[in-house]
């Protein structure tokens, strides 16, 4: 199953958006400081009907954070850090800093405790890889929301 998704990172990284879909405007998750967050891919997975594969680069400003959250219901995500550090905690799990090159995955209910840059001086960006329903809404829900 983590051949899929490394091919999906390495597919984001080198294809353009799919025809007829564009990328979406710059978001920003409420409660972030100096993040970043631009949907790069988007396009349907073949023989699934209903899912999608989405491409989401997440750029950390030095100190850049998220704060808690949630993801779409549906969404299994492939997370790697491209460049700098990334401190994270998924569910109960412990924080771990992720250097560039590394990775983690998010499965579907888990809660993201934790999402910041490791560096207070340097940027951070990620690339997460989001196989998600169509029917799905947000990508990203802050908790309490």
């Amino acid at each position: 199953m983590n051949r899929i998704f490394v091919a999906a990172a390495f597919a984001t990284l080198v294809l353009p958006v799919s025809a007829g879909a564009a990328p979406a405007p710059d978001a920003q998750i409420s409660g972030s400081k100096n993040v970043k967050v631009t949907q790069v891919y988007q396009h349907a997975l073949p023989g699934v009907p209903g899912k999608s594969l989405r491409g989401v680069l997440v750029e950390y400003g030095p100190g850049g954070s998220s704060p808690s959250h949630h993801h779409a219901k549906s969404a299994i995500i492939y997370a790697t850090v491209l460049e700098g550090a990334v401190r994270s905690q998924v569910n109960d799990g412990p924080v771990k800093i992720y250097q560039a090159g590394e990775n983690w995955t998010e499965l579907p209910g888990d809660h993201h405790r934790v999402s910041a840059n490791a560096s207070t001086t340097r940027p951070a960006r990620i690339l997460a890889v989001f196989v998600v329903s169509d029917t799905d809404g947000a990508l990203t829900i802050p908790d309490g929301k």
